[in-house]
């Protein structure tokens, strides 16, 4: 059975140090994932909130990000990511790997999208395809909305931008989006299984066992397989959690994918709406 493995690349430090790294221990499992990239500035100081709501141990706030990030955007400027890590971003797909967009400005689509508008969302869509394809010569394939934030505007986006799938919702198994009895002819491939923060601190979770709370999950797979999403923050900061359920997922005899190695695997054309 087949885990796609989702990584989401938001901040400056995550995309930095965490991508990297993160590369290479795929490289070494012989696993695949599709990197999903914030392409422009890092402003995660304005979830400041939120980010410092993340008191579990292992994953709070400045572990994950460093003290600079969570000033980004307020106090200090927001590196643009797109211009400033243009090469690490490049040499992901030279590494063998998917790449994909998250957002222009992760934090604000967080923020603003569920009730952006129409023209408020489209400028913003269409400015990350056009840095992406700056970075890489050629127009992205897969999209995943920061934060699992969207909007019917977006969604409709993903198709007319010709995107070949999507992954900006959670849910059980891939599906056709519909909205008001509007197709969107985009599959969507929702984020599965819990995140690593999400359970860790939860019911005695630590991160010693971390691990085996996720592979426990993978046990017993649905016939679409999982879709298992990773900040590149976090995949930092809990490395050794990562490479654990690489080898774990090779024991229990799963493919470890990218979403794209995943779609192959289903026919569209059946997929429930």
């Amino acid at each position: 059975m087949k885990i796609a493995l989702k990584i989401d690349a938001a901040t400056y430090r995550g995309t930095l140090i965490g991508v990297p790294r993160l590369v290479e221990a795929l490289r070494q499992a012989e696993a695949q994932a599709t990197f999903f990239f914030n392409l422009g500035p890092d402003r995660s100081g304005r979830l400041l909130g939120p980010l410092l709501a993340e008191s579990r141990p292992g994953a709070g706030a400045l572990a994950r990000h460093g003290f600079a990030a969570l000033l980004y955007g307020t106090l200090l400027p927001g590196p643009d990511l797109g211009s400033r890590c243009a090469d690490i971003l490049r040499g992901v797909r030279e590494a063998g790997f998917d790449t994909g967009v998250l957002a222009w400005d992760h934090a604000e689509w967080q923020s603003q999208s569920p009730r952006g508008g129409a023209a408020w969302t489209e400028r913003r869509m269409r400015r990350a395809v056009a840095r992406y394809k700056k970075i890489f010569g050629e127009a992205p394939k897969a999209h995943a909305a920061a934060g699992w934030q969207t909007n019917p505007h977006a969604l409709r986006l993903t198709q007319r931008l010709g995107y070949g799938y999507a992954s900006d919702t959670r849910g059980t198994c891939p599906f056709i989006p519909v909205w008001h009895a509007e197709i969107v002819l985009c599959p969507q491939l929702p984020t599965t299984l819990p995140t690593l923060d999400e359970l860790l601190g939860q019911d005695g979770c630590t991160v010693d066992n971390l691990h085996e709370r996720v592979l426990a999950l993978t046990e017993t797979m649905p016939p679409t397989g999982h879709v298992f999403s990773l900040q590149a923050d976090l995949g930092l900061a809990l490395l050794p959690v990562v490479e654990k359920l690489l080898e774990g997922w090779k024991r229990q005899a799963h493919e470890v994918v990218s979403l794209g190695g995943l779609f192959e695997s289903i026919d569209a054309s059946r997929l429930p709406r």
